[in-house]
């Protein structure tokens, strides 16, 4: 006999509704809940004590765009929920006010998504498990061993802290970037305006001179000739270029541990992300030792923290010596990444038994060189787009002008 296989019914997508109402004193209220079905939203405000009026779902943005969840974001959170955990809230309670005032409408379909999880059951560190892209094996760990030892407002707080210091230095990172992206940039824009619009003026004028033309203009008129005739090709070939090195940076880890590397090899900025990446690694390593995370886990978590695979790799080899019972601090020295200062820090916490506490130190050590180095690179970069700038602009324009010059000597 036949046995039909019974399917289970999917569950329903939660949705966000708007509701009106009166509260025990008459008082007409407002607000948003989260639920499956409008009679889910009557349930539970009649149970809080809500007689509800109106309950529709809440309008989506007219182009159907969304404001993106950033890490940022996910910082601030970190910060609010530690805050009132600290203050007593209750969870549910914290993740229905931070969810509730936050102005990102992605941002509360989150938070409200993971109260919802926590209201029927599941461990906070299981419920944000189920959101990987915003909160990593890092976060689920902390929380997790907050939740077991009973400490989860300091761990929260931890976390909070880490997660603030981490974005400074992505902020401190992204600024000393910028800089050579926009000489970059606009000495590139200034060079296209300049051949496609100006050097074709000069070339008609040269046409009623009727002598020869320095080698220099005929270089850069034949430059512009070419730009203007293919300027499609140039643009398409741009284009395509920044793609490609786009998704292979996306799918190929030995293509962004070639750049990592090379990086790293840069003057001037390669010594701040090396900073950066020893920061890093300090701030995080510190956090979760100080949580109770076993060293040998923690390492597993840090090698994804570091922000350079060149530095993870280098972890996760670490990893594996440390829970073979060779010493941290061995295991760095042999990596030849970490300066010898970092590497007398963590042998003293070891020895000592405050491991945690050193390596805070070196984290906040190495995230004010951060600082102090992106600063001089601004002051460094500054004039030099001056000269770069100026320099080709210089030279296009003496190309156009050597024939001027040429000819009034000979008159």
């Amino acid at each position: 006999m036949a046995v039909t296989a019974v399917q289970k019914p999917k569950p329903e997508k939660a949705l966000v509704f708007a509701w009106e109402g009166l509260d025990r004193r008459g008082a007409r209220v407002k607000g948003e809940s989260r639920a499956a079905n409008p009679a889910l939203v009557r349930a539970e405000l009649r149970r809080q004590g809500v007689n509800p009026t109106k309950v529709r779902k809440k309008a989506q943005p007219l182009f159907g765009t969304k404001k993106k969840i950033t890490s940022g974001d996910i910082a601030v959170f970190s910060r609010q929920l530690a805050t009132m955990m600290a203050a007593g809230v209750p969870l549910v309670q914290a993740f229905d006010i931070v969810g509730r005032g936050h102005d990102n409408p992605s941002m509360q379909e989150l938070v409200l998504a993971v109260k919802a999880d926590v209201e029927g059951g599941t461990a906070l560190a299981d419920a944000l498990g189920k959101h990987p892209r915003y909160f990593d094996d890092l976060f689920c760990n902390l929380v997790a061993a907050g939740e077991q030892a009973g400490v989860l407002d300091v761990l929260l707080d931890k976390i909070a802290t880490y997660k603030e210091k981490t974005e400074s230095i992505k902020g401190k990172i992204k600024k000393a970037l910028f800089y050579p992206a926009a000489v970059i940039v606009v000495a590139v824009v200034v060079t296209a305006v300049i051949m496609l619009f100006v050097i074709p003026q000069f070339k008609e004028l040269f046409k009623s001179f009727g002598a020869d033309l320095p080698a220099f203009t005929l270089l850069v008129i034949a430059v512009s000739d070419f730009m203007r005739e293919y300027w499609w090709a140039l643009g398409l070939a741009l284009g395509a270029s920044v793609y490609a090195i786009a998704r292979l940076f996306q799918s190929s880890r030995k293509f962004r541990e070639l750049i990592d590397r090379v990086s790293l090899k840069i003057p001037v900025i390669g010594a701040i992300l090396h900073k950066a990446a020893i920061a890093r690694f300090a701030r995080t390593l510190s956090t979760m030792f100080a949580a109770g995370v076993p060293l040998v886990e923690a390492l597993q978590s840090v090698a994804g923290a570091t922000g350079n695979i060149v530095y993870s790799n280098a972890v996760l080899l670490m990893r594996e010596e440390v829970a073979t019972g060779q010493a941290l601090q061995l295991t760095m020295r042999q990596r030849n990444l970490f300066p010898h200062m970092v590497i007398q820090m963590t042998a003293i916490g070891e020895e000592s038994g405050a491991l945690d506490d050193m390596l805070a130190k070196v984290a906040d050590f190495y995230e004010e060189e951060v600082d102090n180095a992106v600063d001089s690179l601004s002051s460094l970069l500054e004039p030099l787009i001056m000269v770069v700038i100026g320099g080709l602009v210089g030279s296009l324009v003496i190309a156009m002008y050597l024939p001027i010059f040429k000819l009034a000597a000979v008159v």
